[in-house]
């Protein structure tokens, strides 16, 4: 008997459907890279990501979602306070973080009340408007190159918000020795 894939945050099918969509695969893979290429000091990560947005889109577009990919990275990176959480490269997973910086690319491209909602939570408010302007040109970039995320519904984004929320607080009454 073949087992389902599990449902998909997003509400759009599948988690396997939707990490194979393209435009979600640029956002998703590229932050990964980058974010870890940040973390790690290791230019090896970037490397990787130049390379997949090469083999996905050819080398001049490849280069220009790099820098717009490199410039919203870098705008949350500079929130110390606000460290940059992803899972692995190729994880079929997401973390609060990342369901967050889609939900904000994808508001951009399709309802700028998601896109707002989500940078609320992603960042403090005095980073909001670097964020926004980096997200904006990323998300703007992208559909040149007709790479449409799916929209978020508020809903979802609710739901992530209120269950990273409750693991959260299960963990801290649980006491310090689970918060290694």
């Amino acid at each position: 008997m073949r087992q389902r894939a599990p449902s998909d945050p997003f509400g759009q099918g599948t988690i396997s459907d939707y990490f194979d969509r393209r435009a979600e695969r640029l956002v998703l893979e590229g932050y990964r890279h980058w974010a870890a290429g940040f973390q790690t000091g290791s230019i090896t990560p970037w490397e990787m990501g130049w390379s997949l947005y090469v083999e996905m889109l050819g080398t001049d577009d490849g280069e220009k979602l790099t820098t717009e990919m490199q410039g919203f990275v870098r705008a949350l990176k500079l929130c110390g306070a606000c460290p940059l959480r992803a899972f692995p490269f190729n994880s079929r997973h997401l973390c609060l973080e990342e369901c967050l910086i889609i939900g904000l690319v994808a508001g951009l491209q399709n309802d700028d009340e998601v896109a707002d909602y989500c940078l609320d939570r992603l960042t403090c408010p005095a980073r909001c408007a670097p964020i926004r302007a980096a997200a904006k040109r990323l998300a703007d970039t992208l559909s040149s190159m007709d790479a449409q995320l799916l929209p978020v519904p508020r809903n979802v984004i609710d739901d992530i918000v209120q269950r990273a929320s409750d693991q959260k607080a299960t963990l801290l009454r649980s006491g310090p020795s689970t918060l290694h």
